[in-house]
């Protein structure tokens, strides 16, 4: 894509859009909880950044009102959240490291080329940044499901499914000027009500077994299952 074609507003949308997906591959790297919440709340800073540029340049102003949103709901009220979570579980000190971090970053990498693969036929030549902005929305998504599924700790687990979120979010706004105000409150206010509930579960499944360890659980269920 050549950038001198865009206008200014759009390469900073462009380049804050990697920085987005930059902070996925971050989040996915990250070995201690702290951090990784950390990497969270900047992500969800990106985004609300993104969400004022388009409003800007578009002239969509309903979207101002969902920057201010996702900035207090995804960099600042959500973090605070968890901190608060992972100091009550004493989780603070936590680290969880990757069993092979280099396949893991290697296959992140490849779910990238795949995105910008997958949304090529899907948009004309002449629509190219809307195409890329797609595809890197569809890689934060597919890397935070990749998170989802490497990591073993609850909570990390969640901030896999929040890193979806930002990228589905990312992809609306982007690509399509944002939702209706209405739907945007409606998916604002089921996050935060998914955050307490996560919240709820976390503490249930520390009192049970003592640990927030997704195999710990696994292997719970199959020696339950082994019993006649």
């Amino acid at each position: 894509m050549n950038m001198a074609l865009l206008s200014l507003l759009q390469q900073l949308i462009i380049v804050l859009a990697a920085a987005v997906m930059f902070s996925s591959f971050v989040l996915l790297g990250q070995v201690r909880l702290v951090a990784a919440i950390h990497a969270f709340a900047w992500q969800g800073f990106l985004v609300a950044m993104v969400t004022a540029l388009v409003a800007a340049s578009d002239g969509h102003g309903h979207l101002y009102f969902s920057a201010i949103l996702t900035l207090g709901l995804k960099a600042l009220l959500i973090p605070w959240m968890l901190h608060r979570q992972v100091r009550r579980l004493e989780l603070d000190r936590h680290r969880e490291s990757l069993s092979h971090p280099a396949l893991v970053i290697m296959a992140a990498l490849g779910l990238v080329i795949f995105s910008y693969w997958l949304v090529l036929p899907l948009v004309q030549a002449e629509m190219q940044f809307t195409r890329n902005i797609v595809a890197v929305s569809l890689a934060v998504v597919l890397i935070g499901l990749l998170m989802m599924v490497v990591r073993t700790q609850a909570v990390a687990q969640v901030l896999g499914f929040m890193s979806m979120e930002n990228g589905l979010f990312l992809a609306a706004v982007s690509a399509t000027a944002g939702m209706p105000l209405v739907v945007e409150l409606g998916v604002a206010f089921d996050v935060l009500v998914a955050m307490v509930l996560f919240g709820v579960f976390f503490f249930q499944i520390r009192e049970g077994i003592d640990s927030l360890d997704v195999d710990r659980m696994n292997r719970l269920t199959e020696r339950t299952g082994d019993e006649p």
